[in-house]
C-alpha cells in the first residue's frame, strides 16, 4: 500500500521483501468494509467467501446466530491477497527485491540507508518500515507497545459437506480468559480457526484453541498449518517516525485493540506513509522536507488513533464484562451496530460517542 501510494505520487520506489510472494502469513484474513475499499482501489480483491451470517457464543454457551442480506465481511487468503497487491505495485512501476532481508537502518548525508543481509545497501531519501512489530524499522524508530497478545491459528481442510455448513458464516466465541476470543473463518474448503489472548497465558491459550476445535467437531480433520504470532498495539505516545524513517502497519503498532483487526490499519497507514514519503522525497528544502515527514504522524493521529482509542475502551469493558457484551450484541440495536461496524458504516470512534454506549462503557469500566 505504501509503495502504491508513493509510486502514484511520482516517487521512484523500491520494495525490499524478505520472503517471496506468494507466501503464507498467519492471519484470519477477514476484511471489513474499509479494507475492501482501500484494497479495491488497486486490485480486484481475491475473495474466498462473502459473509452474511455471524454466530456468536460465550465460551461455547448462549449461542445465537444473526443474518444480514447485505455483506458483512469478505474472507481472503493472505497469500493471494498480498500477492495481488505485489502485482499491482509492480504494475505501477515499483521495483521489487524479494529474498532481501534488511539487517539494519541508518541515516547519513540526507539519506536513509537499509543494510541488507548480503552486505549491500539501499539508500533513499525516505524509508517506510512495513516489516512488522519485530522488524528492524520498529526498533530503529523506537516504537513502544502498550498491548501484546498471542494469536494461535489452524488452517483446516474440511470435506465439502462441512465446508457447506460454514459457507457465508463466521463464528466468534468470547473466550475463557479476560479479553480473549476465538473465531472460525471459512475460505472454501478451508477453515481458519484461531484464538487470541493476552501474552503470558500460552498454555491456557493453546488449551482454548484445542477446546474450541473439539467443541465444533473439527478435531478429526488434520490441520494443514498450525501457527502463531504476537500482535502489538502501540502506546499512545509511541513515535511514528525517526528522521527520514516512517513506520506503518504492525511496525508502528497500529491495530484495533479489541478485535485486533490490523489489515485496515496497515492499508490506511501504508497509504498515508507512502504519500508522505513521496512528498518528502520531492521536497527542495529542509523546511518542506520536515513538513512532509511531519504530516504523516498528524494524519495517523487524525484518521486512525481515534479508532484505536475507541477500541481500547471497548476492550476494557469487554475484558471485565464479556457476558454483558455478548448480551448487547444479541440485542437488535447491538447487532445492527456490529453489522454496520463490519461494513465500516459505523466506526468504533463514532459508536462509543453515542450517549447510551458512552454511559454503558463508563459504568462497565468502573465495576
Amino acid at each position: 500500500a505504501a509503495a502504491l501510494a508513493a509510486a502514484a505520487a511520482g516517487a521512484r520506489t523500491v520494495v525490499i521483501e524478505r520472503a517471496e510472494h506468494p507466501r503464507y502469513k498467519t492471519c484470519g484474513g477477514g476484511l471489513i468494509g474499509t479494507s475492501l475499499a482501500a484494497a479495491g482501489r488497486h486490485v480486484q480483491v481475491p475473495v474466498r467467501d462473502t459473509i452474511h451470517t455471524i454466530t456468536a457464543a460465550l465460551n461455547g454457551r448462549r449461542e445465537f446466530t444473526r443474518h444480514d442480506d447485505a455483506p458483512l465481511l469478505a474472507m481472503v487468503s493472505r497469500e493471494e491477497f498480498d500477492d495481488a497487491l505485489r502485482k499491482a505495485a509492480a504494475g505501477a512501476g515499483v521495483t521489487l527485491r524479494q529474498h532481501a532481508t534488511v539487517r539494519g537502518i541508518s541515516e547519513d548525508g540526507g539519506l536513509a540507508c537499509a543494510r541488507l543481509a548480503d552486505g549491500t545497501s539501499i539508500r533513499a531519501r525516505v524509508l517506510v518500515g512495513a516489516d512488522g512489530s519485530s522488524g528492524v524499522s520498529s526498533r530503529y524508530a523506537g516504537v513502544r507497545f502498550q498491548q501484546v497478545d498471542l494469536g494461535l491459528e489452524l488452517e483446516i481442510p474440511v470435506p465439502a459437506a462441512v465446508a457447506a455448513q460454514w459457507q457465508e458464516r463466521v463464528m466468534l466465541d468470547w473466550g475463557p480468559m479476560p479479553g480473549s476470543y476465538g473465531w472460525v473463518f471459512p475460505k472454501g474448503d478451508l477453515l481458519t480457526v484461531g484464538v487470541i489472548a493476552a501474552r503470558g497465558q500460552g498454555d491456557q491459550t493453546r488449551r482454548y484453541l484445542s477446546d474450541l476445535v473439539s467443541r465444533l467437531g473439527l478435531a478429526g480433520y488434520p490441520a494443514a498449518r498450525d501457527s502463531g504470532h504476537l500482535t502489538h498495539c502501540r502506546a499512545d505516545d509511541s513515535p511514528l517516525r525517526r528522521g527520514r524513517v516512517l513506520v506503518a502497519g504492525d511496525a508502528a503498532g497500529l491495530l484495533e485493540p479489541w478485535t485486533r483487526e490490523g489489515i485496515s490499519f496497515a492499508l490506511r497507514s501504508g497509504t498515508l506513509a507512502g504519500a508522505a514519503a513521496a512528498e518528502a522525497a520531492a521536497a527542495q528544502d529542509p523546511v518542506r522536507l520536515g513538513q512532509a515527514l511531519g504530516a504523516y504522524p498528524a494524519a495517523v493521529a487524525q484518521a486512525l488513533v481515534p479508532e484505536m482509542d475507541a477500541g481500547r475502551r471497548l476492550l476494557t469493558a469487554f475484558t471485565r464484562h464479556p457476558a454483558a457484551f455478548h448480551a448487547g450484541l444479541a440485542s437488535p440495536k447491538g447487532w445492527h451496530a456490529f453489522a454496520r461496524f463490519c461494513r465500516s458504516e459505523l466506526p468504533f470512534a463514532a459508536l462509543v460517542e453515542r450517549r447510551p454506549v458512552r454511559m454503558a462503557l463508563t459504568l462497565m469500566s468502573r465495576i
